[in-house]
């Protein structure tokens, strides 16, 4: 519906479910109306080499799986497309803009970072897409999303996809598109989610529910499924448990580098992990075959996140499921979603993984366990020597032995049975009470004790 459109270079604004191709919406006529460096009028532009067309993209993971679509497009056509975003070494994206491109994806931080720097040149581009716009608003780049739109030309195409379209993104159409054509691809009635998911809502112990994904993973149709968590150390810590458990889970969160997360994410298309766990900074962009789960591990913040949320199973015409877990504290949001998409879950059933319900609707055996392999026996503590013991290992020096000491006094051993008995013979049976002139002199009489007088009335 978009093409013919698109073609001619007016505006529009796309609207239409996640997971319906919006991206080659947009992908054919960039790369119909840009001209190649082979194209015998790549010499005639006034600044070859320059950028001519601009797309702009919320997430990195959004921004890399445009770019493959795009790069796929114009494979015969001999376009150079270059992807830029954070997280990545400055120097290759300096290179290749020094170099030339036509076509520039990437997410508005970095993009607007380099065109501060005078290295990205968009005084040129004829060709302006913003893609999931709502996202955009959702995270903050609004502001970078108008700072960038301020260095294009005004004379321009300017396209926007999203699946919702809140006031601020209606607000921005109005202020920098010149009459849009606004095409929506189903009616204003129809629901925003894709009809061959089944949807699921329980309420869930928030202990439960690594036990509860444990068992969805071994139900009869599942092939791959996609967790979302509301935290960063909540999907870490999510994906270490099913590892544990022996299932192959990835996490994929901001805290993660770059490389990690594209590590994450090339695994998880070609088929070597079975649970991505992510934070919905990759609610936009994951475009997988055969998904055929999403699990909403934590409540979603409100509906917009919720359809982008499932949105990623049941893609090109093929089935799905969707399971969200609501914790107790989050009735009250769910209640919310659920009256906002006119779904028929105002009331989740309370649910354990030992439910039979559960079971039931998501096609687990009765016999199957949280786990794959058994849990990793507890590391066997060192033997520690007794209290005063020490031992002698290898590379260390030997124990020490105990001193023995003798007292003295005055040169003379104190103590000494000898040395006693011998005194004792020679003086006799002389009481040891008194003090002779010889004790005296060792100190051994007793000294008098000083008394302090209390000063009298009269004399005070």
């Amino acid at each position: 519906m978009t093409l013919p459109i698109a073609l001619l270079g007016n505006d529009l604004i796309g609207q239409a479910r996640t997971g319906t191709g919006k991206t080659l919406a947009f992908a054919i006529p960039v790369v119909q109306r840009t001209v190649a460096p082979h194209d015998p009028e790549f010499e005639m532009l006034s600044a070859p080499g320059k950028p001519q067309a601009l797309l702009v993209a919320p997430t990195r993971e959004l921004a890399l799986q445009v770019s493959a679509d795009v790069s796929a497009a114009s494979a015969k056509r001999g376009t150079r497309v270059l992807t830029v975003y954070g997280g990545v070494p400055y120097e290759p994206q300096l290179d290749a803009l020094e170099t030339g491109v036509e076509i520039v994806i990437g997410t508005p931080g970095r993009l607007l970072d380099l065109a501060k720097r005078k290295a990205l040149d968009l005084s040129h581009v004829k060709a302006l897409v913003l893609d999931e716009a709502d996202e955009m608003l959702d995270l903050g780049f609004l502001p970078d999303v108008e700072a960038l739109i301020a260095r294009t030309p005004e004379l321009r195409q300017t396209m926007l996809f999203s699946a919702t379209m809140p006031g601020a993104i209606v607000a921005l159409a109005r202020t920098h598109m010149r009459h849009p054509v606004n095409i929506r691809a189903e009616s204003s009635t129809d629901s925003a989610m894709v009809p061959a998911t089944a949807q699921f809502v329980y309420q869930a112990h928030d202990l439960d529910k690594p036990e509860i994904v444990a068992r969805i993973m071994q139900s009869d149709d599942f092939g791959r499924a996609v967790v979302f968590t509301r935290t960063k150390r909540a999907a870490q810590r999510l994906a270490d448990d099913l590892a544990e458990r022996g299932f192959n889970a990835a996490p994929l969160h901001g805290d993660m580098a770059q490389i990690a997360r594209e590590k994450a994410m090339a695994k998880f298309r070609e088929g070597k992990v079975d649970a991505l766990v992510a934070t919905d900074v990759a609610a936009r962009g994951i475009d997988v075959a055969d998904v055929t789960h999403v699990i909403n591990y934590s409540c979603p913040e409100d509906s917009s996140t919720y359809v982008h949320r499932i949105g990623r199973t049941g893609r090109a015409g093929k089935s799905g499921n969707a399971i969200t877990l609501v914790d107790w504290a989050d009735v009250a949001r769910w209640k919310t979603i659920n009256r906002d998409l006119g779904l028929p879950f105002d009331e989740p059933v309370e649910t354990y993984s030992t439910s039979e319900h559960f079971f039931h609707d998501l096609g687990i055996s009765a016999d199957v366990t949280g786990r794959l392999k058994p849990p990793a026996p507890p590391a066997p503590k060192a033997d520690r020597p007794a209290r005063g013991e020490r031992t002698e290992r290898d590379g260390e020096r030997p124990a020490r032995t105990r001193r023995n000491r003798t007292r003295t006094r005055g040169g003379k051993p104190v103590g000494d049975a000898p040395a006693q008995a011998d005194a004792g013979a020679d003086a006799g049976a002389e009481s040891t009470n008194a003090p002779t002139a010889e004790g005296a002199a060792e100190g051994g009489a007793p000294r008098r004790r000083r008394r302090r007088r209390r000063p009298s009335g009269d004399n005070a």
